[in-house]
């Protein structure tokens, strides 16, 4: 079993990636710039569409995850917004698909702005809930004890989102010049 795994993750590394011609990353990137300015541009920092989506990935993880308890249920919403773009990125790296790649990694780290907007509102509470209910973070940071480090946490995770969606741009990048070498 070991061994057919371990083939399996030499054949994948010797697939080569799909090449990133100057067009290719142009139109990522400028998919990219769009995206995060229609994201600074929103006051509530909210992308219609993606965000949507995202939500509903969002809510029906709490009923995916609730079956292993209540503290995972809350967090199954968070857990399931970021595993759907994990799942297409690494659907996309098995494949060795690298704009698909970058393009769903700049996703899940894109799903950190929401989620760092969300738990900076446990105290507050202001933001609606769909459906009313409770409020997954202030639940969450107050069961743990850490609920005056909404924001503390809120403005690492934002961070963290900035540097990753950086990252994959960076590394699209680095593909497409190292793909485009004389």
């Amino acid at each position: 079993m070991l061994a057919e795994l371990i083939q399996w993750f030499r054949d994948i590394h010797e697939t080569p990636w799909s090449r990133v011609t100057p067009l290719k990353l142009g139109s990522a990137l400028g998919a990219v710039a769009l995206l995060l300015l229609v994201y600074l541009a929103s006051r509530e920092g909210w992308i219609f569409l993606v965000d949507n989506l995202n939500l509903v990935f969002h809510e029906a993880g709490h009923p995916i995850f609730g079956v292993f308890g209540e503290t995972i249920g809350f967090l199954g919403g968070t857990f399931m917004q970021l595993l759907v773009p994990l799942m297409v990125a690494a659907s996309a790296w098995y494949k060795r698909q690298a704009v698909a790649t970058a393009l769903a990694g700049v996703w899940f780290f894109q799903n950190g702005f929401n989620i760092a907007r969300y738990m900076a509102d446990a105290r507050a509470q202001l933001l609606p809930l769909v459906g009313g209910g409770e409020h997954d973070w202030a639940t969450l940071l107050g069961q743990w004890g850490v609920l005056d480090k909404d924001i503390t946490y809120a403005r690492t995770l934002t961070a963290l989102a900035w540097l990753g969606i950086l990252l994959c741009c960076a590394w699209l990048g680095w593909r497409c010049s190292r793909d485009n070498r004389d």
